[in-house]
């Protein structure tokens, strides 16, 4: 066997391999052997054809359809027997089989580039934080109140607390109808706040059987377009929000608080506990933002079209297993490449720092999260240590942590006061 390798880029590689008749035949003998049972020969049960005469009739067929299998075992035993360190999927991009003669074939395949790790230590990053305030609290508590409203039929509208069901006709410029633009049904509730303010504005004192024609310029994204509608109402719905009071508070918490104080007291806190979060989670982007800026290298392919094909099965598990019909799968890969870079370009610096910096995930570790975690998921503390010891999973979960830590612990952070706090 004649082996090449050929370097493409810092991150990709070809090997290039030449076997002749002896050496392949094996391969072929058990392709012949494996296909047999599938032979009908006449005068022969099935099955049952002398190998030799499965040969000579099929032989052909069978070595052109085996192939590619047999140039990924070969591939392998290559990879094994130079050590070679591919990641990734390899690719045959060439294959000339001369039957009798010989077998050449390309493979490429991705390694993993040299990461020289710049400044990690010692950043300055900025941590957003914000202060709950009063209104955010009545704020949600309103929203809490409208999501276990009611509703009862209604003449007209007397506030922005009402829903109107309508049948919504486009109309061209001179106000004609558009063919085949007409919506039945639509419904419009006044106090939502991504209604348009022209079509609030025009049904704000609506009644039940009104006509209303609206026109406006709707802006989205860089572009606007002229909107002319006629608007029927067919029903109108006054919403009825709950009052905020003791029976309120226990029905939606089911009796695990009993009063409006202490309800209040418990929102707060969680609030608190969602922008800390969100603020611990911009501060760790923003660290990792800062290494991944200072590492410049070529990232494999391979590693980027994993991180894209991960993404589209998140979008799969979205649909029920299947994209949606006249999902661009070429453009959504395109769109989310940056990210998909970004992503590998992390993963290669984390595991130089670990390495580096001798992260490490010990037995004392998974003790300490098993008590922590014991309590919360009900089960036996010795169990789940015993399930942590077997989990590669819970021990890369860990030795994250513990760089995310030791990330933060070295970096300068500056404390910012945000009213937003980027996801």
């Amino acid at each position: 066997m004649e082996v090449t390798i050929n370097t493409l880029s810092d991150v990709s590689r070809e090997v290039e391999i030449a076997v002749n008749a002896s050496e392949i035949q094996p391969h072929f003998d058990k392709a012949y052997l494996d296909y047999r049972p599938k032979v009908e020969i006449k005068g022969f049960r099935k099955g049952k054809a002398p190998i030799e005469l499965v040969k000579k009739l099929y032989g052909d067929l069978i070595e052109h359809e085996t192939l590619n299998t047999v140039a990924s075992e070969l591939y392998r035993s290559v990879v094994k027997e130079k050590e070679l360190k591919p990641i990734g999927d390899p690719v045959i991009v060439d294959m000339d089989y001369k039957r009798g003669e010989q077998l050449r074939f390309k493979v490429q395949y991705d390694v993993r580039p040299s990461v020289q790790l710049k400044e990690y230590k010692g950043l300055e990053v900025e941590k957003p934080i914000h202060t709950v305030n009063d209104q955010e609290v009545e704020d949600e508590i309103l929203r809490l109140r409208k999501m276990n409203s009611t509703t009862e039929p209604a003449d007209q509208v007397a506030d922005a607390e009402h829903i109107i069901v309508a049948q919504v006709q486009e109309l061209d410029k001179s106000g004609l109808p558009l063919i085949g633009k007409k919506t039945q049904n639509a419904k419009f509730y006044l106090a939502d706040p991504q209604l348009e303010q022209p079509i609030r504005d025009a049904l704000k004192q609506a009644q039940t059987g009104g006509e209303y024609r609206i026109s406006f310029q709707h802006q989205h994204d860089n572009h606007t377009h002229d909107v002319n509608l006629l608007i029927k109402a067919t029903k109108i719905d006054k919403v009825v929000i709950p009052e905020f009071n003791d029976e309120f508070v226990k029905k939606i918490t089911k009796e695990r608080v009993n009063s409006v104080d202490d309800f209040r007291k418990g929102l707060r806190e969680d609030l608190e506990a969602y922008w800390k979060e969100k603020s611990h989670r911009q501060t760790v982007n923003g660290v990792v933002g800062e290494i991944v800026r200072r590492h410049d290298f070529q990232v494999p392919e391979s590693l980027i079209r994993n991180i894209l094909q991960s993404l589209l099965e998140d979008v799969k598990q979205q649909y029920k297993g299947k994209l949606p019909p006249k999902f661009d799968a070429e453009q959504f890969y395109q769109e989310n490449r940056a990210y998909a870079v970004y992503q590998a370009k992390w993963a290669l610096i984390r595991e130089e720092i670990i390495r580096d910096e001798n992260i490490t995930a010990g037995d004392q570790d998974l003790l300490e999260l098993a008590e922590r975690e014991s309590a919360k998921i009900g089960i036996d503390k010795d169990r789940l240590i015993t399930y942590y010891k077997s989990s590669e999973q819970i021990k890369d979960r860990l030795v994250s942590d513990k760089l995310i830590a030791f990330l933060l612990d070295k970096a300068r952070i500056k404390e910012v006061e945000r009213q937003e706090i980027a996801e």
